[in-house]
């Protein structure tokens, strides 16, 4: 079973890798983490009392969604060509063509104009940009760059090889609902609280291994150091350690203080002793590693069906 798993895997990774996203066919049909979107949207207009009975009725929504994504997941692959949907899924899921576009958009946007960059910057970030410089974009998109590698890329593609189809839809709606309601806001935070610790929990694991695989092909013994170190430091139990290996992949300081809609969040910051100013070669070399990563994990992924044969 692990065997049939891990090369439809890699086939979706290799799919994904190729051709990326399919503009064209997204405006005709919606992405399903669109549609996943629209459902906890719906949800959460329909049950989020914001009272204290909020807490409970999350809990309630994000088992429901989970027994439907793992119960759709565990259908499509029962179904005739159910192997072929799982991997157009399980591509479409996965995005490390679609981060790796994203990011070299800021980078190449910085060759042009510092508006244009905080433009191409505010399309996967979401702390302020009007005001950041050269220095502060570079960080920011290497900070989403490793950050969303794990979440994007390795996450799904892990729950993926754990449960097939179903993991991977599961991981994404838990992952999209976190997005959009796990957040500690007055609205959100009992009612997200559920959607934002589940998706902790699905991220322990491939986070660290996204920071295990960025500090293993950098060729650098300090990017295990500063992930050892400083991953514990980021706000998020697992945001930090793609981020810190990266850091001390690069030598650069990540993180620190930002701000989010006018006001500033003081996050400590990353390999606190490299490089304070930050380039758009830095860019390029974190895609470069992240591209290293995403290799070092397809081949790993082969090596594992080859051992279980």
């Amino acid at each position: 079973m692990i065997t049939e798993t891990a090369a439809l895997l890699v086939l979706a990774l290799g799919l994904d890798a190729l051709f990326g996203e399919p503009r064209m066919l997204w405006q005709r049909i919606p992405h399903p983490a669109v549609v996943m979107g629209r459902i906890i949207a719906w949800a959460d207009r329909r049950y989020n009392t914001e009272n204290a009975a909020a807490r409970s009725a999350g809990v309630t929504v994000m088992a429901l969604l989970s027994l439907g994504a793992l119960g759709l997941g565990a259908t499509i692959a029962l179904l005739p060509f159910g192997e072929v949907i799982s991997i157009l899924l399980a591509a479409i899921l996965i995005a490390q063509r679609s981060l790796i576009s994203h990011v070299l958009a800021v980078r190449d946007a910085l060759g042009l104009s510092l508006p244009e960059a905080r433009r191409a910057l505010s399309d996967i970030v979401g702390r302020d940009t009007a005001e950041l410089g050269e220095s502060e974009i570079s960080r920011a998109a290497i900070e989403s760059a490793a950050e969303n590698f794990s979440d994007g890329v390795i996450a799904p593609a892990f729950w993926f090889l754990i449960l097939g189809l179903p993991g991977v839809l599961l991981y994404k709606l838990v992952n999209t609902a976190d997005s959009m309601i796990g957040h500690r806001t007055p609205r959100h935070e009992e009612f997200g609280f559920a959607a934002a610790k589940f998706d902790d929990i699905l991220n322990y694991i491939p986070a660290r291994l996204s920071g295990a695989l960025i500090a293993a092909v950098c060729g650098k013994p300090a990017a295990w150091a500063v992930m050892r170190e400083d991953a514990s430091k980021h706000p998020s139990p697992n945001a930090g350690w793609p981020e810190a290996a990266m850091a001390g992949a690069l030598d650069i300081t990540l993180a620190g203080p930002r701000s989010y809609h006018g006001h500033l969040s003081d996050h400590p910051s990353l390999n606190a002793a490299g490089r304070a100013e930050a380039t758009r070669s830095d860019i390029s070399n974190a895609v470069t590693i992240l591209w290293k990563s995403w290799a070092a994990f397809v081949m790993a992924v082969v090596l594992l069906a080859v051992l279980a044969a």
